[in-house]
C-alpha cells in the first residue's frame, strides 16, 4: 500500500504537543486516536498528513505504526531506544508521559490547528467512545491491517478533487523516490 513518507521528528513533536495539551500524560490509545483524527483532518483539508506514519487497523482502532514502535522501544528496551527515552516515559505498560515540551518549530500552523481541533474534539471521550468513533470505513477497508491514505482522507470528508490531489502527491512521491535512488 502506498503511503506518505514518515516525518519522525514531526511525529514525535506532534505526540509531545498532544501530551502537553492533555496535561503531560495519556494512555497510548487516546494519544493514538487523537493523532489519527488530526492526521485525517489535515489530510482531508490540505492533502498531506501531519506525520506520514502508516496507520494500522488494530482491534481498538487505528494505530500509528512507527510511533507505536517508538513507545514500545522506550517501554521494553529503554537502553536501546536512542534519543526517545529523553522524550517519553512509559508507565504501567500503556501510559505515556512527556519528558519535555514539543519543539513547536517542527509543526506548521495548519499542523497545530488540526492537532488542537482533534484534541478538543476527543479529549473527553473514553476508551470505548474513541474505539467506536475510529472504527470507521477507513478502518474497515484496511488491507492486511494497513489503512489506505485515500480511505482515511475520504472518511475525513475530502472531496473528489482533494482525493485526486492526494493520489497525485503519492504518485509524485514514488516517482521522486525512485529518481533519487537511481543517482
Amino acid at each position: 500500500m502506498i503511503n506518505f513518507k514518515l516525518d519522525l521528528e514531526k511525529t514525535l513533536n506532534s505526540a509531545l504537543f498532544i501530551l502537553e495539551r492533555l496535561g503531560g500524560r495519556s494512555d497510548f490509545h487516546k494519544l493514538f486516536k487523537v493523532l489519527y483524527f488530526a492526521d485525517q483532518k489535515h489530510l482531508a483539508t490540505y492533502g498531506m498528513p501531519i506525520t506520514g506514519d502508516l496507520y494500522v487497523a488494530m482491534k481498538n482502532g487505528p494505530v500509528p505504526s512507527e510511533l507505536y514502535d517508538v513507545f514500545k522501544s522506550v517501554r521494553d528496551f529503554p537502553a536501546h531506544a536512542g534519543d526517545n527515552p529523553n522524550l517519553f516515559a512509559v508507565t504501567n505498560g500503556y501510559n505515556i508521559a512527556a519528558k519535555r515540551n514539543p519543539d513547536i518549530d517542527t509543526l506548521s500552523e495548519s499542523n497545530i490547528e488540526c492537532l488542537i481541533e482533534a484534541i478538543d474534539e476527543n479529549r473527553q471521550l473514553n476508551f470505548n467512545q474513541l474505539t467506536l468513533k475510529s472504527h470507521n470505513t477507513a478502518w474497515e477497508a484496511a488491507s492486511n491491517d494497513e489503512m489506505s491514505v485515500i480511505e482515511i482522507a475520504r472518511e475525513g470528508g475530502a472531496n473528489d478533487e482533494m482525493l485526486k490531489y492526494i493520489e497525485l502527491n503519492l504518485e509524485n512521491q514514488i516517482i521522486f523516490s525512485n529518481y533519487a535512488t537511481s543517482w
